[in-house]
């Protein structure tokens, strides 16, 4: 690479097409963001919105470890005392509105990154770009006088199955602040239309919202942010979701099972799975097929944190990475334990709990918890709605230390009727909290017990 970096100023364009752009676009699968528009003549181009996502992070890491090198050097230590303005006034939603096109239909290189074995688009990659426009759409709304980072992510959605290879829009506005610290992103993936033409129901692909946090630069602290002006009826509508949204994440702390105990109808369920296991021991029949002990379904990984995976920060992971890992580690738990191929049906609400340094060691524990039955519309064939738990910690590379990092809830869609059965107090705990789960989605939307047409469309 610093050979081609050296020989890169002699070079013509279109011989640095020929043999930079494919070297680069290999890398895609690590997200280097390139400006689409830098390398390519489009029919994309007439449409002004940009064919491209922003660079994740602004310092080189050679560049960022050096500084901080002789920032530590010097003995120069971040103060408190420094003031950085802040426009605190009053917003509109528009303000912070942001679109990108993904030319996924344009540009084979780009879409080598975005596809899996089987030619189907990997949740997994756009999981990272949308995390990375939430981040765009909050600096849009707070300005560059904050760091802002992922404090949640909240339910995310597969709307319509996608079932052919297009170019994509991504897009998303702050349509949650009150003045607090805290702000919801809602964001979502559509089809791309020309421009000024709205997107149909059936174009809308993925929508999700983010929970992003502002802190103080120097001392890390919650600042406030600009509240939002509401104007027209639609905004209201999102304004109101949002509030709904920060209600709901509050009542699901107060339904923790740390903070509330098995009811009735819950203890009852155990005692029920409990007998029937005994009843297995006592008469020595054998179990069903299709029952697997909780214990046997986990899959485990850990890895390095390398400074490629960096947010803007350059120290500390990128939130989309961890999304994307938990993810592809939770669609591989519940493909070993169904030994059928997964399909992604949703994203229950996860925080952020501490973040994540370069340099660190990520450990990452997959676990089927829970699982019902399920029916699609018009079809005779048995599925089995599965609920993958992912706890994640970090450490540091000596093992000095240990923090928990999140835990996050995918639910996906599978061919079979599987079951799986919790053994001892820990684990009927998982199986009862994860079924609170289930119960709250089907409350906020009913329409995902039937599974409206999901297809092996989007899957890791």
């Amino acid at each position: 690479m610093l050979g081609l970096a050296g020989r890169r100023s002699a070079l013509t364009r279109s011989k640095y097409l020929a043999t930079a752009l494919p070297a680069r676009a290999a890398l895609g699968a690590q997200h280097s963001y390139i400006n689409s528009q830098d390398f390519h003549s489009t029919p994309a181009q007439a449409d002004s919105r940009p064919t491209w996502m922003p660079m994740r992070v602004k310092t080189p890491w050679v560049d960022a470890l050096t500084q901080a090198r002789e920032s530590q050097d010097s003995g120069e230590q971040k103060t408190s005392a420094k003031t950085i303005e802040r426009d605190l006034s009053p917003k509109k939603m528009s303000d912070s509105y942001y679109s990108a096109i993904l030319p996924l239909a344009q540009d084979k290189w780009l879409l080598d990154s975005y596809l899996n074995s089987s030619g189907h688009i990997r949740l997994g990659s756009l999981l990272m770009d949308l995390d990375a426009l939430a981040g765009i759409v909050a600096y849009r709304h707070t300005g560059d006088g904050v760091s802002t980072v992922t404090a949640a992510c909240d339910r995310i959605t597969i709307e319509n199955p996608l079932m052919e290879i297009c170019d994509l829009e991504l897009s998303g506005q702050c349509t949650y602040s009150t003045g607090r610290s805290s702000m919801e992103i809602s964001l979502q993936v559509t089809k791309a239309r020309p421009e000024g033409e709205e997107a149909k129901p059936e174009d809308v692909l993925i929508t999700c919202a983010f929970t992003m946090v502002s802190l103080d630069p120097a001392t890390k602290t919650p600042v406030p942010v600009a509240p939002l002006i509401v104007e027209t009826e639609e905004e209201k509508r999102l304004f109101q979701k949002g509030e709904e949204n920060h209600q709901a994440k509050k009542a699901l702390r107060t339904r923790s099972l740390l903070e509330k105990a098995p009811d009735a109808e819950e203890s009852n369920l155990i005692h029920s799975m409990w007998t029937k296991e005994m009843s297995y021991l006592k008469s020595k029949t054998p179990r069903p097929q299709n029952l697997t002990f909780m214990s046997d379904t986990v899959l485990k990984s850990a890895m390095i944190m390398q400074p490629q995976y960096r947010n803007r920060h350059n120290f500390m992971i990128f939130g989309g990475f961890l999304l994307k890992q938990t993810f592809e580690l939770a669609f591989c738990c519940a493909a070993s334990f169904a030994h059928a191929r997964p399909n992604f049906v949703a994203l229950d609400p996860s925080t952020f709990e501490n973040p994540v340094p370069v340099g660190s060691v990520l450990y990452l524990r997959a676990t089927v918890a829970y699982t019902e039955p399920a029916q699609r519309e018009g079809d005779s064939t048995k599925y089995t709605k599965v609920q993958v738990r992912v706890d994640s910690k970090v450490r540091d590379v000596e093992h000095g230390t240990k923090k928990s990092t999140g835990m996050f809830n995918y639910t996906f869609l599978v061919e079979g009727d599987v079951q799986v059965m919790p053994k001892g107090y820990g684990e009927f705990m998982l199986w009862a909290d994860a079924r609170r789960r289930a119960l709250s989605a089907a409350e906020i939307d009913p329409a995902h017990n039937a599974l409206r047409g999901m297809q092996d469309s989007v899957t890791e």
